[in-house]
């Protein structure tokens, strides 16, 4: 079987395919690109398209936890996703950039009028969309507690009696505050971050440092109404 020849650098002919998250990093995400050099407008059109040839660049719009799958299988070159996620799935990805957009962070919270003593309550439960990340960090400071995977409006478990406490993303705290919750304890911040296939890397290797090159020049000089 014959080598393949590795594809010259960005090129509209040979198209880097990048995978970028739906939702509030996609605007981000087009802004940082935009002042490297890449116009990546036409994603933010109404349309329900989900590929887009954006001239050097291939743009597949998915679901942020699907990111990741989509680079580690080689079906796009490189992605743009939280650490929150990278954390959760711990997939073996190349991660050469931190983009510092999207920036939030991955908290403890719990009714402010119930606070929880999580050392003596019996029965710990934690609701959560990071059962992963949850648990090492439940172990790591030698908690005990029941898990609850959910997938959407964590902030209901505390209140419908489903958890004790949750753990998730915070911006601003606003949706916390509005549903009685209080933080008790920052987990980690959390920042969007540009993935790389590593078999990407080596045949791709001089479009795909001319990409790092150009997003890490903005990332270093850019203004926080780009990279915050």
């Amino acid at each position: 079987m014959s080598t393949p020849t590795p594809n010259p650098a960005l090129s509209s002919d040979h198209p880097l395919v990048v995978a970028l998250p739906k939702g509030r990093i996609l605007k981000k995400a087009v802004a940082l690109f935009g002042a490297a050099g890449f116009d990546l407008s036409e994603t933010q059109d109404s349309s329900r398209r989900l590929i887009y040839d954006c001239g050097p660049l291939r743009v597949l719009l998915l679901r942020s936890s699907d990111v990741p799958v989509y680079v580690d299988y080689g079906a796009a070159d490189v992605g743009i996703v939280g650490r929150d996620v990278l954390d959760e799935q711990n997939r073996d990805l190349y991660e050469p950039l931190d983009l510092r957009i999207a920036a939030c962070r991955m908290v403890v919270a719990q009714p402010k009028d119930r606070p929880v003593d999580v050392r003596s309550q019996m029965h710990l439960r934690i609701a959560t969309k990071y059962p992963t990340i949850t648990k090492r960090y439940l172990q790591q400071r030698g908690i005990t507690a029941e898990v609850i995977k959910l997938s959407g409006a964590i902030e209901l478990g505390p209140l419908t009696g489903l958890a004790d406490q949750i753990v998730d993303l915070v911006e601003s705290g606003e949706t916390l505050r509005q549903n009685g919750l209080v933080e008790v304890h920052t987990i980690m911040p959390v920042t969007s971050r540009l993935v790389v296939n590593p078999a990407s890397l080596k045949l791709r290797s001089a479009a795909i440092s001319e990409l790092i090159g150009r997003l890490e020049a903005q990332v270093g000089s850019a203004p926080d109404s780009v990279v915050g």
